[in-house]
């Protein structure tokens, strides 16, 4: 054997190798993987943050319903020492007067505070405005599982392509194997000089090419074992497999999804929270209308005491406390029009508001129907895939046969064997594609979270 074909043969086996070694990596499910994302994904962490800022706006603390309570303290303290000269002036019996001089004279001053407002009627305002508040954190809960589902879409499409790539890898294997024993069948043949030279160079360019076919494979494997990675925020040097069996939701089931698809499409949810919104934006303006009738109290101490001057006494500490509520009452008889013209563009955007629901339904719907006219497409594809690999596995079998007993040539057989390939791969790209198609359309009806995967 030159050197040459011993390079092939090496080259072969070394990829066996890491065939083998790849068999031994950790198996992670479906999930699995479904549970690293919720748990882990950078975009699913951020929605669910969104959802408790929205759940926190949306409490009674912040909806205006409790009173407000301020305290207030003051301290002041004062200290003056004053010399007062008298130039030119004499006292009765003709002396000059003495200058006064004023020492540690101290002003002293405390006083807190306790003020209590509560608003008893505000027009309805608060009432809507905390109504409005569960509006949008149902809408952001909504938003939130949009993001989700998304992220599921999207980690499936990585994850089954992973696993078509799996698949791929062991067909080409296989391919290489049968290319591998056709090399070394035809060394043979050539020794006993039952064939020409041509026939083991046309083996050794169909192990390289599927050599090269395989390794590419495998580049592209790894790549895509890095993207999930990404998606579930994992290890991107982790190695492992990933599981290649699909089952489909049956027929009549999908068609039962399809009919509540109204109740569950979470584009339709959000139309309907948002115009919930509008609805109550038009009850808040209209607030304005009406009189706002606040309640206050109030508590004070205070303690003061004055300094001494030159020319008067300090007083005494003065401490007083007192005590006060008061009520009052607001109302806009007229505002210049503001009111009314915020409840006419808060009707306005209630209207556009239906509008943009009613296309959404429309384009919900088509959507719909074009992913599950796409699905069902798909799944025939699969299984007419299905089929063409069993004849294609028999018409390589028979063409094997017909090789060995030397009745076709070893270009007609590698045709067998590219046909099996083709076929074994356009099953596998057909099965994924129908799976992802499936995933797609349970999103669509809004049942996407409630399946199995």
């Amino acid at each position: 054997m030159n050197i040459e074909n011993r390079t092939s043969i090496s080259c072969f086996l070394w990829i066996l190798f890491i065939c083998t070694i790849n068999g031994q990596e950790k198996l992670i499910t479906k999930d699995d993987v479904v549970a690293l994302a919720l748990e882990n994904n950078f975009g699913i962490k951020v929605a669910k943050n969104q959802v408790i800022i929205a759940d926190n706006n949306a409490s009674i603390l912040n909806s205006g319903y409790l009173p407000t309570l301020t305290g207030n303290a003051s301290a002041n303290y004062q200290r003056d020492d004053n010399s007062i000269e008298f130039p030119g002036q004499f006292t009765n019996d003709g002396t000059p007067r003495e200058d006064a001089n004023l020492y540690k004279a101290e002003a002293q001053n405390y006083s807190t505070s306790l003020n209590a407002s509560y608003i008893l009627f505000d027009g309805l305002n608060r009432f809507y405005n905390y109504k409005q508040l569960k509006e949008q954190y149902q809408l952001t809960e909504l938003q939130a599982r949009e993001t989700i589902e998304n992220t599921i879409v999207q980690l499936f499409s990585v994850y089954f392509e992973l696993a078509r790539l799996s698949e791929n890898e062991k067909v080409l294997q296989q391919t290489l194997e049968i290319s591998t024993q056709r090399f070394k069948r035809a060394e043979y043949a050539f020794e006993y000089g039952q064939s020409t030279k041509l026939d083991i160079l046309n083996a050794q360019v169909d192990i390289t090419n599927d050599s090269i076919n395989l390794l590419n494979t495998q580049q592209q494997l790894a790549n895509t074992k890095r993207d999930l990675g990404v998606l579930i925020d994992q290890d991107l040097n982790q190695d492992f497999k990933v599981d290649t069996v699909v089952e489909f939701i049956p027929k009549l089931k999908i068609e039962e999804y399809v009919s509540e698809a109204n109740l569950n499409n979470v584009a339709l949810l959000q139309a309907e929270r948002n115009l919930a919104i509008n609805a109550y934006d038009i009850k808040v303006s209209k607030s304005g209308y009406l009189p706002t009738i606040n309640l206050t109290g109030a508590y004070g101490w205070n303690l003061n005491q004055s300094a001494a001057s030159v020319f008067f006494p300090g007083t005494n500490s003065n401490n007083t406390r007192d005590f006060g509520l008061g009520a009052s009452l607001r109302w806009s008889l007229f505002d210049g029009g503001s009111t009314n013209v915020r409840v006419k563009n808060a009707k306005i955007a209630y209207q556009n508001q239906e509008l943009l629901k009613k296309q959404v339904a429309l384009e919900v719907n088509r959507d719909i129907k074009n992913a599950q006219g796409v699905y069902e497409n798909l799944l025939n594809i699969y299984q007419i895939q299905e089929q063409n690999v069993i004849t294609n596995t028999n018409n390589f079998e028979r063409s094997k046969e017909q090789f060995q007993l030397g009745r076709i040539t070893s270009i007609e057989f590698r045709q067998a064997q590219i046909n099996l390939l083709n076929a074994q791969t356009n099953k596998n790209l057909a099965k994924y594609d129908a799976k992802l198609s499936e995933l797609q359309l349970l999103q669509l009806i809004g049942q996407l979270l409630n399946v199995a995967f």
